[in-house]
């Protein structure tokens, strides 16, 4: 009786955790949509700016502004849903599952890192419309060094693979840590782990976390900021460019 009971809470174990896998997939989808939409809204709102049509612009502002909120929310709730469903254990209680998941999102709430990243997001959309009319000019408050900083910024924690030293947007198969949300090449990776078994920590230098291969994961939302991380990359060599034919041009004047 007693492992008939104990069988029947591995299986609803396991379902939870698939279920919960599933879930938060499906959600890093929903974040990379947002994160598309909020590039689609910043290139639109540029348009506009160009026609001088402030008051469009600002209600698009405001729409990023939302939308920075429900991208707050989803990636709380992926993160919840996920950590909730690696140790989730039955206890009998139906409404057990509810409490821990509720649980991790006000622990999540209140230790919340985000908001650099909703600072991020919106200076450049503010910082994209200011430079319609006043491109190589900083923004009222701002230095030079400020929008260096904010254009090339991204979430990546790192630009490189520790393991193989290709820049992570080189990376024919990019998967991400769980637990610390470093980005790997796989193959490199799981050579790594084959290696250091049963204990791998982090590559990366400083890391504590330990890897698990069902935790390195390539979802939507790692192949956006990729290809965010790419193009930031391919803007700042065009600028580069650009500040070199001018200093030429100046040489060539004196």
């Amino acid at each position: 009786m007693a492992s008939t009971s104990a069988s029947r809470f591995d299986g609803a174990t396991g379902k939870i955790k698939t279920a919960a896998s599933t879930l938060y997939s499906d959600n890093q989808s929903l974040i990379a949509e947002i994160r598309k939409a909020l590039n689609m809204i910043k290139e639109i709102a540029v348009d506009l700016e160009r026609d001088n049509q402030s008051q469009k612009v600002k209600e698009l502002e405001n729409t990023v502004v939302e939308l920075l909120a429900a991208h707050e929310d989803c990636s709380h709730f992926s993160s919840a849903i996920k950590s909730v469903g690696d140790r989730y254990q039955p206890t009998g209680e139906l409404s057990c599952f509810k409490k821990l998941f509720e649980e991790e999102i006000v622990k999540l709430k209140a230790s919340s890192s985000s908001a650099p990243q909703k600072d991020r997001i919106t200076r450049q959309f503010r910082e994209a419309i200011w430079n319609v009319h006043h491109a190589g000019e900083p923004m009222p408050g701002e230095e030079q060094e400020d929008i260096v900083m904010t254009s090339t910024q991204c979430n990546l924690l790192n630009i490189t693979c520790p393991l193989s030293g290709k820049p992570v947007t080189e990376l024919s198969e990019p998967v991400r840590s769980l637990a610390c949300k470093h980005v790997y090449e796989k193959k490199a990776v799981m050579l790594y782990m084959r290696s250091k078994n049963p204990r791998s920590q982090c590559p990366v230098a400083g890391c504590p976390k330990l890897l698990q291969a069902e935790k390195l994961v390539c979802d939507p939302l790692l192949l956006f900021e990729i290809d965010e991380m790419r193009t930031m990359s391919n803007q700042t060599a065009r600028t580069d460019v650009i500040e070199d034919c001018t200093e030429l041009d100046e040489e060539g004047n004196d």
